[in-house]
C-alpha cells in the first residue's frame, strides 16, 4: 500500500526562496528519489514557506530510508538555509 510523508518547511528569514529552491531541487529531491521514493511534490505555501509531499511505493521503503532521511534533516538548515516545522506520514486509504 502507498505510503506518503507530507512536511512543512519555512526557509530563513533573508533567504531568496528561489535560491534555496535551487538547491532543493538539485539535491534533496534527487536523493529522495534514490532512496526510493516514487514522487516528491513541493508546493509554496507563502513567501518563505513550502510544504513537500513525498509519495513511497510502501511503509516498508519509507521505513528503510528512515536513517538517511534524518541526516539530512540534521544538514538542511546549514546547507539549505530551511528547517522543518511539521511532518505528517501514513498509508494512503482512498483515492481519486
Amino acid at each position: 500500500m502507498r505510503y506518503i510523508t507530507i512536511t512543512t518547511w519555512e526557509i530563513v528569514d533573508g533567504i531568496d526562496y528561489n535560491i534555496s529552491l535551487r538547491s532543493i531541487e538539485e539535491k534533496r529531491l534527487p536523493a529522495l528519489k534514490s532512496l526510493g521514493a516514487s514522487r516528491v511534490t513541493v508546493i509554496r505555501t507563502s513567501a518563505r514557506t513550502s510544504a513537500a509531499i513525498t509519495e513511497w511505493p510502501d511503509k516498508i521503503t519509507r521505513d528503510a530510508a528512515e536513517l538517511k532521511i534524518d541526516e539530512v534533516r540534521k544538514s538542511v538548515r546549514r546547507e539549505d538555509m530551511t528547517r522543518m516545522t511539521g511532518e505528517m506520514k501514513g498509508e494512503v486509504v482512498a483515492d481519486v
